[in-house]
């Protein structure tokens, strides 16, 4: 039988407020433990919550950048279960009407484009952390986090691919980053995602019952969590067994998930408003006003950079993954480069640069214009491309400008057919074989002379009227 895997994913992106959801307390990350809890967040008798201004027009951002409907009154709601962490014995959150209704998000991957529905996005507070490793037979509560504010961003179960998975949550991490509602930072918990996996005989139209893995926080371990689970519940139908909905959790050095508890449903969190939070109204000229903010948007630079540079699909979603990086190729092409040539090294010699060395391209050595400034020695003959990596490499080490580098370490291409002509000949009086093998049929030994006349200039020929005069040359 042939399966087919159904995924949604409900991903938390931590506002990028200073002060929690309902309190005055600093987000700031990294605090000693407890410090950076208030008597709101640590729910001490008599205290009363006030909703964060800057977190609900952080979410009335993303609903206008993914074509959402804001609704203009949202409810807050209890959300009640019993954690440790959890101080109130409840965590407020949004249910019957969130703050952001619909929406969606296209993604690219190898089979193409594809567009991934979204059903919400609410606010909602966070929980503190249970500490486990410093303490023996027992746990700590730190509620550094107790209060901080999340928009709980949920998808349709529109995916069917791992590889959609992640497609998915990547361009969603950009995006929320892009607007400057969330900094992204996966390794802090600032963006994590819980992915509902099921699967189902393929052309089958009612879903398969659903197992949920909580809080992965790296699209590696994403996607290689729904690949094992996909596994598991295929293998347990396969073996007469039946999938049990719950709650996974995803093991990185086994590489395996695990069942943590059983699924709860919306009736076991006893959902109702909160009587101490009015519901949130948001008027037209607040809307209006977030929306002329708006920087362009990812989806909207694709198409600039395909119909205005001719660039393809792939170029232009991986240059618009971040925005600093589609600031970097706009400036790059603004000082004069080629938009496909400037696209191609960022994606390629500054990628793998930046990667080696573990910046972002806002901390590149070689600034957008001195890129642009390189590139051009490209295009009039100045440097080959070969060459170019070179000079690349030595202004990234911080040796100067392209120009100044391709003097001191005399790099001038040599573009004059007279001179190339005169080291053609010397090639081919040199090497008669090669000369008898390349008119007997052998293609190789054409680029074994192309070779030797680029050996004989030291590399500076240029290689396409190399190849032209040879073969001429051949040819008589």
């Amino acid at each position: 039988m042939e399966w087919e895997t159904v995924i949604g994913l409900e991903t938390h992106a931590q506002l990028s407020t200073r002060s929690k959801m309902f309190s005055g307390a600093s987000t700031a990350f990294g605090a000693a433990p407890n410090t950076q809890a208030c008597a709101v967040d640590i729910a001490l008798p008599g205290v009363l919550p006030v909703a964060n201004r800057g977190a609900v027009e952080r979410a009335i951002r993303f609903g206008l950048a993914v074509g959402a409907t804001i609704n203009r009154i949202s409810i807050f709601a209890r959300k009640n279960y019993f954690y440790p962490d959890l101080p109130k014995g409840y965590q407020i959150s949004q249910y019957e009407l969130p703050v952001v209704r619909g929406g969606s998000i296209r993604i690219v991957t190898q089979a193409g484009e594809k567009t991934v529905r979204l059903t919400r996005a609410h606010l909602e507070e966070d929980a503190g952390k249970s500490l486990h490793e410093d303490f023996h037979g027992m746990s700590g509560i730190d509620l550094n986090r107790a209060g901080t504010p999340l928009l709980e961003i949920v998808s349709e179960p529109d995916m069917r691919s791992a590889e959609e998975a992640v497609a998915y949550a990547r361009t969603l991490h950009a995006l929320v980053r892009w607007i400057d509602i969330c900094d992204g930072n996966m390794q802090e918990g600032s963006f994590r995602c819980d992915a509902n996996v099921s699967v189902r005989p393929r052309g089958a139209t009612t879903l398969g019952t659903r197992c949920e893995i909580k809080n992965l926080n790296s699209f590696r371990f994403l996607e290689r969590a729904i690949e094992h689970e996909v596994r598991r519940q295929i293998e347990v139908i396969q073996d007469g067994g039946r999938i049990i909905q719950e709650t996974r959790l995803y093991d990185p050095d086994r590489d395996e998930t695990r069942s943590m508890r059983s699924k709860e449903e919306a009736h076991d969190y006893r959902y109702f408003p909160d009587p101490d939070l009015l519901p949130l109204t948001v008027d037209e000229t607040w809307i209006e006003r977030v929306r002329s903010a708006l920087p362009e948007l990812p989806e909207g630079k694709r198409e600039r950079y395909q119909s205005q540079w001719g660039l393809t699909a792939y170029d232009a979603v991986t240059l618009t993954q971040s925005r600093e990086m589609a600031d970097y190729f706009e400036a790059a092409v603004a000082a004069g480069a080629e938009p496909k040539s400037a696209a191609n090294w960022i994606m390629g010699d500054v990628s793998a640069a930046l990667n080696r060395d573990a910046r972002g391209i806002d901390a590149s050595p070689v600034a957008s214009d001195a890129l642009a400034a390189l590139l051009g020695r490209v295009r009039d003959g100045t440097l080959s491309g070969k060459m170019a990596k070179e000079v690349f490499d030595a202004m990234w080490a911080g040796e100067g400008d392209a120009d100044a580098i391709i003097e001191k370490r005399g790099l001038k291409q040599i573009s004059d057919a007279g001179a190339i002509a005169a080291l053609v000949d010397a090639v081919l009086a040199a090497n008669p074989k090669s000369v008898e093998e390349f008119r007997a049929g052998k293609e190789k030994a054409f680029n074994a002379l192309v070779g030797q006349v680029m050996k004989a200039s030291k590399g500076k020929a240029n290689p396409a009227t190399a190849n032209e005069l040879l073969k001429r040359k051949l040819a008589n």
